[in-house]
């Protein structure tokens, strides 16, 4: 009897110590129809450490799963952005943008409001750390029209 207890105790505390660095974060992601939910799905799911990504097309919120200890939101906004598509945090670059299919292309107008996270290996000098906002002269040494 006392094995039998020793054994649901680990067992137990395998089960908690397995959960604790998983996170589920919410994030806006820019694009239109079903082909992008496709691809945005598939690029975060391709980063190591995800382990669900449902895209709403309509909310245009990306819910995503993943392990703290192997991956963060950063990577997982970079990896949406190298395949065309802004977040509400990071800007994707013009190419990658343009290489979208004429369906999959939204308006890249209204991204004022869009927070930065700069998390470049430089973190003290990026945006984020100084608690800066896109579309400010604050942020990008005062360029509003700065690429992200």
């Amino acid at each position: 009897m006392k094995k039998l207890s020793v054994l649901f105790a680990s067992l137990m505390m395998l089960t908690i110590t397995s959960f604790a660095g998983v996170k589920t974060e919410k994030l806006k992601v820019y694009g239109k129809c079903g082909m992008c939910e496709s691809r945005i799905e598939t690029a975060v799911k391709a980063v190591d450490g995800v382990s669900t990504a449902d895209w709403d097309k309509d909310t245009k919120m990306l819910e995503v799963t993943f392990d703290e200890s192997k991956t963060d939101i950063h990577k997982i906004n970079k990896a949406v952005n190298a395949v065309g598509h802004d977040t509400e945090m990071m800007r994707a670059e013009d190419k990658a943008y343009e290489n979208l299919p004429g369906c999959c292309k939204y308006d890249r107008a209204p991204m004022k409001g869009m927070k930065m996270n700069h998390d470049q290996s430089d973190a003290g000098s990026s945006c984020k750390s100084k608690g800066m906002e896109m579309g400010t002269k604050s942020c990008c040494n005062g360029k509003t029209d700065a690429k992200h």
